[in-house]
């Protein structure tokens, strides 16, 4: 399957903003990893659009034996040099180079929404060893804060067709499907504190669609963005904690 051409532009040309910009997990989300996902010392496991790394490196810290699928060449550059001793693949969630039932357990973060259908749950399936679990996690930003929401407002009109967590698409492919268990969710709280560039200008830049903008435009976003301070006192603070929700899905693989 093609990637999305947002995906493939904007992780591409702005996988540094993604790296500096995107939060970390909350550390109650590692145990859920051990005990939930069964990654854990010995086990098999993969990060499914690994991105720079970020969820990789909390994987590695469970123990496991992780490797990471990522089909876009930067964000694979990135991630090796930051983990050179985990092994990086290109490939895509409909083609994965790697054995039938030969993974304990999958993780997806902050990814599934852009392959979210039957030939990914497939794949999935075929990789994963029978009663094999497979987790998707998203950092979700809490819009209940005024800031936020006025954050989300401006980026908004520019997604186009790119596919969003938000709308609940990605669900679908789970709704009429025997390969897996139904989905249950753990929720944790989550920030992400650092200054008014690291928590909104490069975290925003670093989202797919904003990042495949010509230069121009994105520079005229930025502008908008920092006006924001103006009318939100919070983001003149000289540190910020930008608040999150990490909602954590798990099911297991059936057959």
């Amino acid at each position: 399957m093609a990637i999305h051409e947002a995906a493939r532009q904007g992780f591409s040309k702005e996988s540094a903003s993604y790296e500096r910009g995107r939060p970390e997990y909350p550390d109650g989300l590692l145990g859920w990893l051990r005990d939930s996902l069964g990654a854990k010392p010995g086990a098999q496991v993969v990060d499914l659009g690994a991105g720079t790394g970020k969820f990789t490196r909390l994987l590695a810290r469970t123990g496991a034996d992780v490797v990471a699928v990522e089909p876009v060449d930067a964000m694979r550059e990135r991630l090796a040099l930051a983990s050179p001793g985990i092994r990086a693949l290109a490939g895509t969630a409909e083609s994965m180079p790697l054995d039938d039932r030969s993974v304990d357990a999958m993780g997806c973060a902050q990814a599934f929404h852009w392959f979210a259908n039957s030939r990914a749950l497939q794949e999935i399936h075929r990789v994963l060893r029978p009663g094999g679990k497979l987790g998707l996690v998203w950092n979700v930003r809490d819009e209940s804060v005024d800031w936020v929401a006025a954050i989300t407002a401006i980026i908004t009109p520019y997604e186009g067709d790119a596919p969003r967590f938000y709308t609940g698409r990605w669900r679908q492919p789970f709704e009429q499907q025997d390969l897996f268990t139904p989905l249950e969710c753990t929720v944790f709280a989550n920030s992400h504190v650092g200054t008014f560039d690291q928590v909104v200008i490069d975290r925003t830049m670093s989202v797919s669609f904003i990042a495949a903008l010509p230069d121009d435009e994105k520079r005229a976003l930025e502008a908008r963005l920092r006006v924001l301070r103006d009318s939100f006192p919070a983001l003149r603070e000289a540190e910020i904690s930008f608040p999150y929700r990490t909602e954590a899905w798990l099911g297991a693989r059936l057959g």
